[in-house]
């Protein structure tokens, strides 16, 4: 209510001075007469100032006076036929005022309610993280959610393949221990649609393989969970991506449906942040990297982002990785060092123009250092310095990758 209070006073407020300026420009307007009735007697005391002085004769100064009385005359009976004056009724601007008011208030609030949220009570930011807390905490378990799925249709296999899966199936039921075996019995229950399967069969896996589980594991784990329940992240699904993000903190698939989840329980600013840092941390073609993009303006505006910051766009090149330098030792030493240097020029001219993460300028200089252009590295690292200078985390990244390439002892 106090929202649709201020709105129509401004409203008003905007009225009255629109009505206000209309009205005050009518009552100041006065018509052509009444300017020439001023000049003309100017012009009368003017005669009796040069007569006074001598410069005209009392006969000239008779007859001009004349002629500015005639004209004088002549002026105050066109005023006196004046009855109304120039310019609109006033009748017509007082249309005019209420057909204002009529678009300020009423379109305004028709606008609104084509566009906004009517009735919505007001939401305060601290409010709205509270409620995200609680339903974060309160959401329903990944069996009560699959619970209330409507039942959907399996996928039509072929009868070969639907032989084969029932008998890994039998397979497995018979040799419970079986690590390989669930594995597969994970990965092709997931390939025909049968997600709660899939994850139960995952779980058998994590379980058999102990602490020696990866972030792979638990992240397919997760992703299984979320298909099973169409989109929705569990609070076993969070756990399985907590235990994969604890094994690898920059596992992409595990941050992109992390992420998902702070936008389903209405915290996308924290979504936000999420998945631009998954972005910068992504290798050029990453399935979920382009997911993260097709989604991004989206849940920027429901964060209240607009200024974005720089985020390598998908046809961005990467630079060169530790695995290209090596892969390179495999061919000959001219081939070898052409190929590290175009990569190396591609990536140097691309954080010149656009910059990078502190990790890209890390490997531009461990690459420096691999080719042996010990100078270039040195500037290079020089520059990267002023360029985080406020990031600590960033600096140590590339004493780092500088150590590597011999240039910091």
């Amino acid at each position: 209510m106090t929202f649709w209070a201020l709105i129509i006073l401004t409203a008003l407020l905007i009225t009255l001075f629109l009505g206000y300026s209309m009205l005050r420009g009518q009552k100041t307007r006065e018509p052509a007469a009444a300017y020439d009735l001023r000049v003309y007697r100017e012009q009368l005391a003017s005669v009796d100032r040069d007569l006074a002085r001598g410069v005209i004769a009392q006969a000239d100064a008779e007859r001009v006076r004349t002629e500015i009385s005639r004209r004088i005359l002549a002026a105050d009976a066109q005023m006196q036929k004046q009855t109304t004056q120039s310019g609109a009724p006033r009748w017509a601007t007082g249309v005019a005022i209420v057909v204002v008011a009529a678009v300020l208030v009423g379109g305004g609030a028709w606008m609104y309610r084509q566009t906004g949220a009517a009735g919505l009570p007001d939401q305060p930011l601290a409010q709205r993280i509270e409620r995200a807390e609680v339903l974060r905490a309160e959401r329903p378990s990944q069996s009560e959610f699959e619970a209330d799925l409507p039942s959907a249709p399996r996928p039509q296999l072929d009868e070969s393949y639907a032989t084969l899966l029932q008998q890994l199936r039998d397979t497995v039921a018979e040799r419970p221990d079986d690590l390989q075996g669930h594995v597969l019995l994970a990965q092709h229950e997931s390939n025909a649609g049968n997600f709660s399967a899939a994850y139960k069969a995952q779980e058998r896996v994590i379980e058999l393989s102990g602490s020696t589980a990866s972030a792979d594991a638990y992240s397919h784990l997760a992703e299984m969970m979320i298909l099973a329940a169409n989109g929705y992240v569990s609070p076993e699904a969070e756990e399985a991506l907590r235990q994969a993000l604890s094994r690898d903190p920059r596992h992409g698939p595990a941050q992109y449906y992390l992420g998902q989840m702070m936008a389903q329980l209405g915290r996308p600013d924290i979504a936000y942040r999420i998945w631009v840092d998954t972005l910068r941390d992504s290798p050029a073609g990453a399935p979920w990297a382009d997911a993260i993009r097709a989604q991004l303006d989206d849940l920027a505006f429901r964060a209240g982002v607009f200024n974005p910051p720089d985020i390598p766009s998908a046809s961005t090149p990467s630079g060169p990785s530790q695995d290209d330098i090596d892969a390179a030792a495999e061919l000959s030493v001219e081939e070898r060092q052409e190929m590290i240097r175009g990569m190396i020029d591609q990536l140097s001219d691309r954080l010149a123009t656009e910059g990078g993460a502190p990790e890209e300028w890390a490997r531009l200089i461990n690459a420096l250092g691999v080719v042996g252009d010990r100078d270039r590295a040195v500037a290079i690292y020089e520059e990267s310095l002023s360029v985080f200078a406020d990031n600590e985390g960033a600096l140590q990244a590339l004493s780092a990758a500088a150590q590597r390439a011999g240039i910091l002892q």
